[in-house]
């Protein structure tokens, strides 16, 4: 654990809702990172139900120097403050850096935090340091599976922040503190905060992949955003995500004087058909004008769009198999 006393180095900023059954994996893995530089755990739960707060009053009360807690009495977000981390955590934090992690997410690696400090200070041109992670999906046999963007280590242009092909996970981000002093408009009326976070970064400078799964990301959690997506009318809470992120990126152009207009537009059209992937619109996903989109989907989510588009019946069949199968 990090030498106790003098400023920290680094902010860990977490949020918490109702994540009673994996906040102390999180937290076991913040204290757990060995570091010759002081750190603190700036942690903020929403007013949970599920006796998240006494968990996180209870790791206060055994590491008073590094965990910070607020825990709420309302929850906020319900009142419309959906920024949690701009408005309860960033403005606190006193690192010169700000690594993230949601609370049903955990870290695995003792020497994360140390790695990705040593390469931030070596390389003041670099905006953002970020590494793969596992992923394990809730409510079903585990499947081993990774969250790797790319493969290898390697130096990402700005331009390659924004037009990716596959979403960094978030308990992987490392950032300088200064980034998020002041937070944009694209930023703060964005429906999600690690997209605009990442193209913050791009604004910046370069960010730096490590390939080492030094996280673990929970994949179907009661109150993750697939979760949700899935209830409801699917289409109209998928064409609202949609305009809420085409507006993000278009502020993000106007924000950055369209210096990286092609990336922009090019990563706004990837959401779309990502979107008509979502609600099953497989007329216009299998059209040509989104071959290239179609061709970066992996091959079991390609195999299974061909087979629901052409043989709907069969697949229906499949797929109440496999979720036997699963039970």
């Amino acid at each position: 654990m990090g030498m106790a006393g003098g400023r920290p180095v680094v902010s860990i900023c977490c949020l918490t809702y109702n994540h009673g059954a994996y906040i102390r994996e999180a937290l076991d893995g913040f204290i757990s990172q060995e570091t010759p530089f002081p750190y603190e755990v700036l942690i903020h739960d929403d007013a949970s139900t599920d006796g998240t707060a006494d968990i996180i009053r209870e790791y206060a009360k055994r590491y008073p120097d590094v965990i910070r807690p607020i825990l709420q009495t309302e929850n906020q977000y319900s009142k419309g403050i959906t920024n949690i981390s701009g408005t309860y955590n960033f403005p606190r934090a006193q690192g010169r850096y700000i690594a993230m992690c949601e609370g049903d997410d955990y870290w695995t690696d003792t020497g994360k935090l140390k790695r990705q400090v040593d390469f931030m200070e070596a390389n003041p041109g670099c905006a953002l340091v970020f590494h793969s992670a596992g992923v394990k999906v809730e409510g079903r046999a585990l499947t081993e599976r990774q969250m790797r963007p790319y493969r290898g280590d390697r130096q990402l242009s700005p331009e390659d922040i924004i037009d990716k092909v596959s979403g960094y996970p978030t308990a992987s981000l490392l950032f300088r503190t200064e980034m998020v002093k002041e937070l944009p408009d694209y930023y703060v009326n964005a429906p999600i905060a690690d997209i605009p976070l990442q193209l913050m970064a791009a604004s910046a400078g370069w960010a730096y992949y490590m390939d080492r799964p030094m996280c673990v990301y929970r994949l179907g959690g009661t109150y993750s955003w697939t979760e949700l997506m899935k209830q409801g009318d699917r289409e109209e809470k998928a064409e609202r995500y949609y305009r809420q992120m085409k507006e993000m990126y278009s502020a993000f152009d106007r924000a950055t004087g369209q210096r990286f207009h092609g990336a922009v537009e090019h990563a706004a059209e990837r959401l779309h058909f990502l979107t008509k992937v979502n609600t099953k619109d497989y007329k216009t996903v299998l059209s040509r004008q989104y071959r290239e989109f179609y061709r970066e989907l992996n091959l079991r989510t390609r195999f299974f769009i061909r087979l629901e588009a052409g043989a709907p019946a069969l697949y229906r069949l499949l797929y109440r198999l496999y979720h036997a199968g699963q039970g």
